[in-house]
């Protein structure tokens, strides 16, 4: 089934198959037909399955052809809300390149750029808005913005919203625009603060799902590694360099740990940038870019500026930490392993981050075991390490060995008001846990046969798989 079934119109389809589209993934496949009929939406999916031309595809439907919707002149006619400028700026990317046939203007508004150019692409008149909500609000307080025109509204990356904080800035942005208009929202994942949320602004909403939103794309082969904190970076070093990876992201759970990172790779040799709220509108574009040229061989990011890194070939994600809420875990490996490609998701596993694993456990429905990195061996100050007790989820495969094999994917973005810390709840690792054992040295890396340490079959002992 092709794109012809939803009832485009020819230039749209044309701007379809220039980008070298032809068949549509499954969340466009039950998205876009409702959207074009009109209908409010909630599309939930997993991230890399092509939302964004899930919900552009329609807008640009209704704007070109008038469906409806009459054009207000100067006024947008379309508002879509992302998280982060990095998804702003690809969101805009895939108006412009689905649209390329069809008169319509589209501008970009976030922060991190100079103010005075967004006016005048406002002033100039567009049709689509697709911006940040801190930095749209900053221009309706100076009403260099006029939403009363807009007849299509989307939230785009909803739960990331409500987990920076915007949930409030959403709501003002929401009061602005008319009551009658289209709405979608799309997520990765949908809660119970989503729901009260699409209850609010939504009418009779279609809800359409792909696939099981706890759990990560079937292409990407999971692997857990025992790895004291003092000893994580020499064996993310050991790794990249015993295992020739290529392409690799790497997360970071904070700011200043990321810049950690990347100073010491580099200090190694190994080409590499980090990219977080830190950092400016350019020097984060440089790293992107480098990095999806291949001038740097690893990017360490944080978690809310590597929300959606559209970034073809990314082999291997790296879990430096492991994030404390496990909706994060999912949306970090699937940085890999996109559009059927496959990928490697490596996280370490320190003593006091085995709660967030627990929590990763129970969010997916599946136990992991924790191994010991073949080859390599910690410091003898930080040689106390620990094997997870929970045997492994087998999926009948065998995680393949890594190279530097290069996978074509896609992915990309980061953010506005980055890395929030949130209180957590969960219990805590204890001290005397007896799942953490001396970490022996191994031989050069075998996934498809390691020794873990679970006590799952009635005591503790060492078992292969």
């Amino acid at each position: 089934m092709g794109f012809t079934t939803f009832g485009l119109s020819d230039h749209i389809m044309k701007g379809i198959g220039a980008a070298g589209y032809t068949v549509p993934t499954p969340i466009q496949l039950l998205a876009i037909e409702p959207a074009v009929a009109g209908r409010d939406i909630i599309a939930c999916a997993q991230t890399g399955t092509g939302k964004t031309a899930a919900f552009v595809l329609p807008i640009l439907h209704h704007l070109a052809s008038g469906t409806g919707l009459h054009a207000g002149g100067k006024l947008p006619r379309a508002l879509v809300l992302t998280p982060t400028r990095e998804l702003c700026q690809q969101v805009q990317l895939a108006v412009a390149k689905y649209g390329k046939f069809v008169s319509l203007r589209s501008t970009s508004i976030y922060g991190g750029a100079g103010m005075e150019q967004q006016i005048k692409a406002l002033r100039r008149g567009a049709d689509i808005i697709v911006a940040t909500p801190g930095r749209l609000l900053d221009h309706m307080q100076r009403k260099t913005v006029d939403l009363s025109g807009i007849r299509i509204l989307v939230l785009d990356e909803a739960d990331r919203m409500l987990d920076m904080g915007f949930i409030n800035d959403v709501r003002k942005i929401i009061a602005a625009i008319p009551s009658q208009r289209q709405t979608m929202l799309f997520s990765a994942t949908i809660s119970a603060d989503i729901k009260t949320l699409a209850a609010n602004i939504l009418r009779d909403p279609q809800t359409v799902q792909v696939g099981e939103r706890r759990n990560p794309a079937e292409t990407i082969i999971q692997h857990f590694y025992n790895a004291p904190q003092g000893s994580k970076i020499d064996l993310l070093v050991h790794a990249l360099e015993a295992e020739h990876m290529q392409s690799v992201l790497v997360f970071s759970r904070t700011k200043h740990g990321a810049d950690k990172i990347s100073r010491r790779l580099e200090r190694t040799g190994i080409a590499s940038a980090a990219i977080h709220s830190n950092r400016t509108q350019s020097q984060r574009e440089k790293a992107l870019e480098g990095f999806k040229e291949g001038k740097f061989r690893v990017l360490v990011a944080t978690d809310i500026a590597a929300r959606g890194i559209d970034v073809s070939g990314i082999s291997h994600v790296i879990n430096y930490d492991i994030p404390q809420y496990p909706e994060d875990y999912i949306h970090r490996i699937g940085r890999t392993g996109r559009a059927g490609a496959s990928g490697d998701a490596i996280t370490f596993v320190a003593r006091e981050e085995l709660q967030y694993l627990t929590r990763i456990e129970k969010f997916v429905g599946k136990r992991y075991m924790v191994n010991a990195y073949p080859g390599f061996t910690a410091a003898p100050q930080h040689a106390q390490m620990q094997s997870h007790v929970s045997p492994p989820s087998r999926s009948g495969r065998t995680a393949p060995q890594h190279d530097n094999k290069r996978h074509p994917q896609s992915g990309r973005t980061a953010t506005h008001h980055d890395d929030k810390r949130h209180p957590q709840s969960g219990r805590t690792a204890p001290h005397n846990d007896k799942r953490y054992t001396p970490q022996p040295g191994r031989k050069k890396p075998d996934h498809k046969k390691m020794e873990s340490y679970s006590s799952d079959s009635g005591g503790a002992g060492w078992s292969n798989y």
